[in-house]
């Protein structure tokens, strides 16, 4: 049954983007995957080629995607080229960036003027001006990002039963996140902006996967790009790409605190994140079955072992990872080593 959809599916693409090209004899090749449900197709037989971004519509609407690339293009932010949409059908018909994001393409040498022209496009971003009905990243949703992690990774995961001490524990440490982000003056904030969601492009990068976009912490998408879920930097270039990053906000008039403050709010709002991400990891891995992405939970685990002893608040979440998250993690690896093939 499923196949039968897939063809289908398939046909009703093939269809689309010939007319849409006014071209019967182009073709369409997989260019890429998302984490979601959208899938991009690169065409065969025409030049330039085009890319088709298909976004069912019973599992992803379209029309968040286009609505925010109006308005950042509106911004300034360099975008992907538009070049028709259904939104009826969920295809849209884009430029063709190529086939490699940052992710692929930024290395040790190359690193320092990637990031300068990847702030440029964070400063232009962050300059939009939202709309008055964009979600706003509030003490509900920033709750129920960190519930991921004692939910899908403690939980579902490494099977733990957490009892009312770790749990209060775990409320309390949640709390002093939120308010800490709550605190912070608020941009347009892209909420997944890192090196697999640029591209280079002529005046770019491209700024990519922006549909779920949000008001929220200054610190937010500056802290994503530098610390990245598939990507990890020394931490003294780290923390010189963020003073990059503040003097070049501060001199864009945004409103980014003093630089002691900026660094700090950029920490905690990273802790948040880093939580966040662990538990979306092992939830694309149990319920979408989209296991790769366990493989760099480790790195997020890395990136809180250097931040959570500098804050004596996060002091019992810091003791909770090392001896209850981490044995269990071992113990998980061990059990999968030794079953057999």
């Amino acid at each position: 049954m499923t196949d039968s959809i897939d063809d289908i599916r398939a046909a009703e693409r093939l269809a689309w983007a010939r007319e849409a090209l006014q071209d019967g004899d182009i073709g369409l090749e997989r260019a890429s995957t998302d984490a979601g449900f959208r899938s991009y197709w690169r065409t065969t037989a025409l030049s330039p080629s085009r890319i088709i971004m298909d976004s069912p519509t019973d599992k992803e609407d379209v029309r968040p995607w286009l609505r925010m690339r109006d308005i950042l293009e509106a911004a300034g932010v360099r975008v992907p080229g538009l070049l028709a949409q259904d939104t009826t059908q969920g295809f849209l018909l884009l430029e063709d960036l190529g086939a490699n994001t940052y992710l692929h393409d930024i290395d040790a040498h190359n690193a320092d003027a990637f990031f300068d022209a990847a702030m440029m496009q964070l400063i232009k971003l962050q300059k939009a001006t939202p709309p008055d009905d964009l979600p706003q990243y509030d003490d509900e949703m920033l709750g129920r990002e960190l519930r991921l992690f004692d939910t899908w990774f403690c939980g579902t995961h490494l099977g733990l039963s957490l009892d009312c001490g770790e749990m209060e524990m775990l409320d309390a440490a949640y709390r002093f996140l939120i308010n800490n982000a709550l605190a912070q003056n608020t941009v347009l904030v892209h909420r997944d902006f890192m090196p697999r969601n640029l591209m280079q492009a002529e005046n770019g990068p491209a700024v990519l996967d922006f549909q779920d976009a949000v008001v929220g912490p200054i610190a937010y998408d500056a802290l994503s790009l530098f610390k990245d879920a598939f990507l990890s930097w020394p931490t003294e270039r780290v923390d010189t790409w963020l003073q990059r990053y503040h003097a070049m906000a501060d001199a864009e008039g945004l409103p980014v605190p003093a630089l002691d403050a900026f660094i700090r709010d950029a920490e905690l709002i990273g802790v948040q994140r880093h939580l966040k991400v662990i538990g979306i990891f092992a939830r694309l891995h149990h319920r979408d079955f989209k296991p790769k992405y366990l493989t760099d939970v480790p790195r997020f685990f890395h990136y809180l072992d250097a931040v959570l002893p500098k804050y004596p608040e996060l002091s019992a979440l810091q003791s909770f990872i090392d001896t209850r998250i981490k044995p269990a993690m071992a113990a998980l690896e061990a059990k999968q080593t030794d079953a057999p093939a």
